[in-house]
Parts: structure tokens; sequence; C-alpha cells
């Protein structure tokens, strides 16, 4: 892995983590930072998911994988969100 593709996931992954977070509805009480890390979860997570499935690579942007990609940050979102709002007291 080069410097470039390293700092390329942390870019990906904030879009990522950031479009999850605006499309879940509701409040969510998790800071940026968790956001972007739950992003590259997501991103990382979509790709390895994209490539067992198969999905086939074109050039230009991948939209199936993207998408996995996106619903993988709702549901990363939601859980995070969920998991922290659970240990308030």
């Amino acid at each position: 892995m080069t410097i470039e593709s390293i700092l390329g996931a942390i870019v990906i992954g904030a879009v990522i983590g950031a479009i999850g977070r605006l499309l879940l509805p509701g409040r969510q009480a998790i800071g940026w930072i968790l956001t972007i890390v739950v992003g590259i979860v997501a991103a990382l997570v979509g790709t390895l998911l994209a490539q067992v499935l198969g999905v086939e690579t074109t050039p230009g942007i991948d939209w199936i994988e993207l998408v996995m990609q996106v619903v993988l940050a709702i549901v990363g979102v939601g859980l995070v969100a969920g998991l922290k709002r659970g240990h308030r007291v």
C-alpha cells in the first residue's frame, strides 16, 4: 500500500461515512471522526464484498460497489449511534 492509496481510502471513507450519515433518518449522536472511521470500514468491507460477489469492475465509477459501501455505512452509523446511545447514563 502506498501513501496515496491510504490517503485515498481516508478521503473515500470520509465521503462514504458522510453520505451514510446524511441518508440515515434522525439525529445521530456520534462525532465526525467516528463517522469517518465507520465510512472507511464500510468502504473496505463494501469493496471486499463486491469482489467476493463477483461484481464486475468497469472503467470509471463502480456504482454497484458504491451502493454497497453506502448501505454498509448507513448500517454502521446506525449501529454505532445505537450502541453509543445505549451506554449513556
